[in-house]
């Protein structure tokens, strides 16, 4: 799952199958457009966050959109908002801040934003995170510089996040950017490259004709296939692919897996991640064994990380090796205690829609939702069954891993296999092929 303080957040914010024809920049002479783009607009509001009556909004998003976040402002307060914050970021002046500022300026928080981080604890915003950077965007920057910043703002700002997790709404999804859309489609001029783009978001996230109809079917799939998973007791899953892969992950005996929609503590549903494929759980810290190798790239902190696999003993990852970016890699691994353990397992299908597109997006929140993956880092307290009679630190000492990172990277392919083994003994097959293995 792309979670809150993923690298694709981090990076900016943090410091085809449909084709109907229709998603330039917002245009008002065009009802057509503004209608599919006002329902996703609508989808974020009412289905992503789930806006309560009273409640405050935080967006963060970039200037790529600026009359699609429009019309996003508006269906939050028609959902009930109280007030709608608009957080823009530019990469650009973020690749400047980098540049020019010392890491002591860099990885200081400031009162006024303790005093907002305290303010966020009482009041409890639910918050939209647009995606539309550059996937290279801070090519070039200083890497240990961002690294050694992070390392030092993360303990001052680690208590406040831990008070409110669970407890308010969260959702990110994207739009087009110029950057984003010459990535994914090179040989296209800018505007056709923005309109494709636009309509591989709009269908990858279930944004057409009547969307929150269309969430609810698709939640309630899989919401049975994590049915079926927690039922059978997993004790390991087993990763085999003819790639080299072989690898295998203990799995947290109170744990369970989540798919689609999810809620708060105090019961509110919500859906964190639009698109989202996956049913997902954070596996036992430490209990990993093995080798796997990444199918596609990993985005983080605005560079690419390519063809690479990651080697597991007793948990953590004790050599890894990339193509492109090898460096960056063992960065990652290395900015905290967990971010060498996995924190999260991900199954989604090779049949996916998003993987049926032939789309490579070069962006984690979509590319996540096109194949199994792993995540290094952070687990999500809320795969312990009854997390909400227990605190964080409970959590964390049944087997969530903790950790200031959370880096999504795609391990599923046509050519793999998963098996769970459960608590009795028996091998259970998940995934053949890269497709499930039961039907629900």
């Amino acid at each position: 799952m792309c979670h809150w303080n993923c690298s694709c957040q981090k990076a900016g914010i943090y410091s085809g199958a449909a084709r109907i024809g229709v998603y330039k920049e917002v245009e008002e002479d065009s009802n057509m457009k503004v209608t599919v783009l006002r329902n996703y607009a609508r989808l974020i509001a009412r289905k992503g966050v789930n806006i309560q009556k009273g409640q405050d909004v935080l967006i963060y998003c970039g200037f790529d959109q600026p009359k699609f976040i429009e019309l996003l402002v508006d269906e939050c307060y028609k959902a009930g908002a109280r007030k709608v914050i608009v957080e823009f970021d530019y990469q650009k002046l973020y690749k400047l801040d980098v540049k020019y500022q010392s890491v002591d300026t860099l990885g200081t928080v400031e009162k006024w934003k303790k005093e907002r981080l305290k303010h966020w604890m009482d009041t409890q915003p639910c918050r939209i995170y647009i995606e539309s950077d550059d996937p290279d965007g801070l090519k070039g920057v200083d890497q240990d510089k961002i690294a050694k910043a992070d390392q030092k703002s993360w303990p001052i700002v680690k208590p406040y996040w831990d008070k409110m997790e669970n407890k308010y709404q969260w959702c990110i999804a994207a739009v087009p950017g110029a950057a984003w859309a010459k990535k994914v489609f090179p040989d296209l001029p800018k505007g056709k490259a923005m309109e494709k783009l636009w309509e591989a978001i709009l269908f990858t996230s279930r944004a057409m004709e009547d969307p929150i109809a269309a969430w609810e079917a698709h939640n309630k799939n899989l919401h049975d296939r994590c049915e079926y998973l927690n039922n059978l007791g997993i004790a390991k899953l087993h990763y085999k692919g003819d790639n080299g892969t072989d690898l295998t992950v203990g799995m947290i005996p109170e744990g369970m897996f989540l798919g689609g929609e999810e809620t708060t503590i105090g019961g509110i549903p919500f859906d964190a991640n639009i698109p989202s494929e996956e049913c997902y759980t954070s596996p036992m810290c430490g209990e990993a064994e093995g080798i796997v190798y990444a199918t596609k790239p990993l985005s983080y902190n605005g560079e690419l990380i390519e063809d690479f696999w990651v080697r597991f003993e007793k948990g953590k990852a004790v050599e890894v090796h990339a193509e492109k970016n090898q460096a960056l890699l063992e960065q990652m691994i290395s900015m905290d205690k967990g971010a060498a353990y996995l924190g999260e397992c991900a199954l989604v299908p090779v049949n996916s829609p998003i993987s049926e597109s032939g789309l490579l997006f070069w962006n984690t929140l979509f590319d996540e939702n096109a194949a199994c993956h792993l995540a290094l880092g952070a687990g999500f307290t809320n795969t312990i069954r009854g997390y909400q009679e227990k605190t964080i630190k409970e959590c964390r000492k049944m087997g969530i891993n903790d950790s200031m990172e959370h880096n999504d990277f795609m391990i599923g392919y046509g050519g793999l296999d998963i098996d769970a083994i459960t608590q009795e003994g028996k091998t259970v097959p998940i995934f053949r092929s890269g497709k499930w293995a039961f039907e629900v």
